[in-house]
């Protein structure tokens, strides 16, 4: 069974650091903060933790969500017009990450709308952007999302590791996140990094063999 310590030492030895967003490398819930635009953030923010708790499919989730909501484009493209909150350290970290040769990913169950301009504020290319997309109308009404998106259901993320690791030839990922669709992608990622900085998810937290409180703890196990 793997421990905390060969956990870091991985971390440590890593060529590809997948990161999940809300939550972690931004500090708010994207949905969440759509859902406060169109007046049911109540009601989405409690499927949300149960989502990441675990307790549902992540694609029965995303769809009982996005059908309180039913956003349209033009909502949606008011959300993504906030300014990004970055979670402390995050940006030092994939800085130095990048600096030593290590490829930074951003995989999400998010939407791109939101998440391709956290990925341009860190200077993650696009390439290395996974997330979900919204489907709207042509009078730019939600009309569903694209189920054909790894990240749209449970075990999405491990099938883009596995992915990475068959096109991209990398010898160790770690995947670094805040919830239960993170935990469950390890394996195929050699480790998992459970973060609490914004939320902490007491299935993760209990789950996880190296639960972090701040992407410094992060930073120095790396630095010599």
């Amino acid at each position: 069974m793997t421990t905390c310590e060969e956990v870091k030492a991985l971390v440590r030895n890593a060529d590809a650091v997948c990161f999940d967003v809300d939550s972690t490398v931004i500090v708010t819930e994207g949905i969440n903060e759509i859902a406060k635009l169109c007046g049911v953030c109540d009601a989405v923010a409690a499927l949300t933790m149960k989502t990441m708790g675990g307790s549902m499919s992540f694609c029965e989730a995303l769809n009982n969500r996005l059908n309180l909501i039913r956003p349209s484009r033009q909502q949606v493209e008011q959300v993504a017009r906030q300014p990004i909150q970055l979670t402390p350290g995050i940006r030092e970290l994939v800085s130095y990450l990048q600096l030593h040769g290590v490829q930074v990913f951003l995989i999400s169950g998010g939407f791109n709308q939101l998440v391709d301009p956290v990925a341009l504020e860190l200077g993650i290319p696009l390439e290395n952007v996974y997330s979900n997309r919204l489907l709207f109308g042509k009078d730019g009404e939600y009309v569903g999302f694209d189920k054909s998106q790894l990240t749209s259901d449970s075990g999405g993320k491990g099938k883009i590791i596995c992915r990475l690791k068959e096109t991209r030839e990398f010898h160790t990922i770690v995947i670094i996140g805040d919830g239960f669709t993170d935990l469950e992608a390890c394996p195929p990622a050699d480790a998992f990094v459970g973060f609490g900085g914004n939320v902490i998810r007491a299935p993760v937290k209990e789950k996880a063999k190296w639960f972090v409180a701040s992407f410094s703890e992060i930073l120095q196990e790396l630095q010599p």
